[in-house]
């Protein structure tokens, strides 16, 4: 079992609340996009628990050059975002489960003995929303039309960070966040981080 994340203590949470469960397995860990892919070529891995927030490039981006490459390991995102921000998305690029870090250990436990046995874990509240989103197929929010790193950025503009703090957290260049900004604002229409943040609380994205 692969635990990608770039902080420590996450990681050893992680191992300590699925050790006992899974006592048969062996754990190896990750802390960046680079070392998450050399890992898997190196070496077969039974399931990745992922964080979406990894330096550089984003969970998202690495679950794409997963498929891309014909890497079949289920991967299971773990992220402090909600649920409701990012699980569809993350199930698009080809994940088997999203879960939120706040969630239960129980809850971690029981994502993973669903992926185990092949099948993908979508809680409840997953399961309202891609519902909605085949019911309504047309009707889509404009933060929907965003690229996955646009949206990543509107999230993080809404938490209220500046572009040098999201160049920063991303391990990407001021100029490179910048245009993301841009193309929210273009995307949205909208003309400055005060209604992108507005837009986020009304739409409970942050």
């Amino acid at each position: 079992m692969l635990i990608a994340d770039d902080h420590s203590a996450i990681r050893s949470g992680i191992k300590h609340i699925l050790v006992n469960e899974f006592s048969n397995i062996e754990f190896g860990y990750a802390t960046h996009a680079g070392e998450v892919l050399q890992i898997v070529k190196e070496q077969p891995w039974d399931v990745i628990i992922l964080d979406i927030d990894m330096p550089g490039r984003n969970g998202l981006d690495i679950l794409k050059q997963l498929k891309d490459e014909d890497i079949n390991i289920p991967v299971l995102v773990f992220s402090f975002h909600r649920e409701e921000q990012i699980a569809i998305r993350a199930l698009k690029s080809g994940a088997f489960g999203y879960l939120a870090k706040d969630a239960a250990d129980t809850e971690l436990v029981k994502a993973i003995n669903t992926i185990f046995t092949g099948k993908k874990y979508i809680s409840p509240k997953v399961s309202e929303q891609l519902v909605s989103h085949l019911e309504n197929p047309g009707n889509k929010y404009p933060h929907e039309l965003l690229s996955d790193r646009e949206y990543q950025t509107l999230l993080l503009i809404a938490s209220g960070k500046t572009v040098t703090e999201i160049a920063e957290e991303l391990s990407l260049s001021h100029p490179t966040i910048s245009t993301y900004r841009a193309r929210i604002l273009v995307k949205m229409n909208m003309k400055n981080n005060a209604e992108i943040t507005n837009y986020a609380i009304r739409h409970n994205l942050v």
